[in-house]
């Protein structure tokens, strides 16, 4: 029998940031990025699963059901002190799970790397920023951040829309209300959570995952009707960010939406996790300002990724930080190695690393 409560001690000592339990096999934590069995823990049986899953769903009917009926569920729990961010899903008919442990503190926004560009953004009276990146590349800490300090620095309300919650923000100087997306939550699904929030008196509506055409559509609308909309998605760049945001529409309907992004978006950050030299993980920031020349890209016929890339490479002024520059200062600062630096990249653009890597050299030599 699996000492369920155990493992959740030992992760929390840890520093874990996920806990795996997958039957057949013997519990995992990622800590620092490395999967780490859990050497005193039996290989985990079909039984040992099902009572993790009676554990984890506690009764809930409810919940059960959604299980039962669709073979996934997004939840959350609590166990000593800590929130846990809960994913059960199934593999030969068995259920697994995949498990979050969320800090009980919220880093700084100037701790995490991100850059001040994104912060003075947030001062935009209305339209889009999106934050960026991959499963696990700290979207929801940056994002989180983020409104920590709106909530710290300006006088708003901030209506934030979370499937499942995971930090819980107290008002300060804003006053901020967060609703949980799903099945027995405060709202069904995100596109009605966001159309709603047009009669809920808000100036920032947080979507925490944009992920299909209506909620796209209510998030443009929201920002259209004057309030600030900030919104992650999963893409591996800015430049994919506006293919993907198009891509979620018809071709009759593209050209329409793209002159709607144009006047709308306001910022994009793409963000990657790497493991520094330290042993620490190190943010590599990706930062698209959508000036006049990045919106004539957007509004062109064919969205070219490389001609944004481009664009956002030659807008360094205005607070745009292009990919290769961001890991090129990680690899002159120690940070990274040049392997790490390197893989980060195509290779037709190492040639290009290898020349802002002499750049900042000779600059930080002055």
């Amino acid at each position: 029998m699996i000492n369920i409560e155990k493992i959740f001690d030992y992760a929390i000592q840890k520093d874990a940031s996920d806990i795996h339990f997958i039957c057949d096999n013997k519990p995992m934590l990622r800590i620092l990025r490395d999967l780490i069995q859990v050497e005193e823990s039996e290989v985990l049986t079909i039984e040992d699963m099902n009572e993790i899953y009676d554990y984890l769903v506690r009764g809930n009917i409810e919940k059960d059901n959604v299980y039962k009926k669709t073979r996934k569920l997004d939840t959350s729990m609590e166990y000593g002190g800590k929130r846990f961010r809960v994913n059960i899903s199934s593999s030969q008919d068995v259920p697994l799970f995949t498990l979050r442990i969320i800090k009980e503190e919220l880093p700084r926004f100037e701790e995490l790397g991100v850059p001040d560009i994104v912060r003075r953004m947030t001062y935009q009276p209305q339209g889009l920023m999106l934050v960026t990146g991959k499963t696990n590349s700290g979207k929801t800490t940056t994002l989180n951040a983020l409104i920590n300090e709106i909530n710290e620095t300006q006088n708003k309300k901030i209506l934030t829309l979370e499937s499942p919650i995971e930090f819980k923000h107290n008002s300060k100087k804003s006053i901020i209300v967060q609703k949980e997306v799903g099945i027995g939550g405060d709202s069904l699904c995100y596109s009605d959570g966001v159309k709603n929030s047009l009669r809920e008196d808000c100036d920032i509506v947080v979507v925490g995952e944009i992920r299909d055409k209506e909620t796209m559509d209510a998030a443009i609308e929201t920002a259209e009707a004057g309030h600030l909309v900030i919104g992650t998605l999963h893409t591996k760049s800015c430049a994919e960010t506006i293919d993907r945001m198009i891509n979620f529409y018809d071709i009759s309907d593209q050209q329409t939406v793209q002159y709607l992004i144009a006047s709308l978006l306001k910022l994009v950050i793409s963000q990657r996790l790497l493991k520094g030299i330290d042993g620490r993980l190190v943010l590599v920031p990706e930062v698209m300002v959508v000036d006049n020349i990045v919106s004539g890209l957007i509004r062109k016929e064919k969205i070219s990724v490389s001609e944004i890339e481009d664009a956002i490479q030659s807008n360094l002024e205005k607070g745009s930080i292009g990919l290769i520059n961001s890991i090129a200062e990680l690899f002159v600062d120690e940070k990274i190695t040049l392997e790490q630096a390197k893989a980060q990249i195509e290779e037709k653009n190492i040639e290009t690393l290898n020349r802002t890597i002499m750049q900042l050299r000779i600059k930080k030599n002055k």
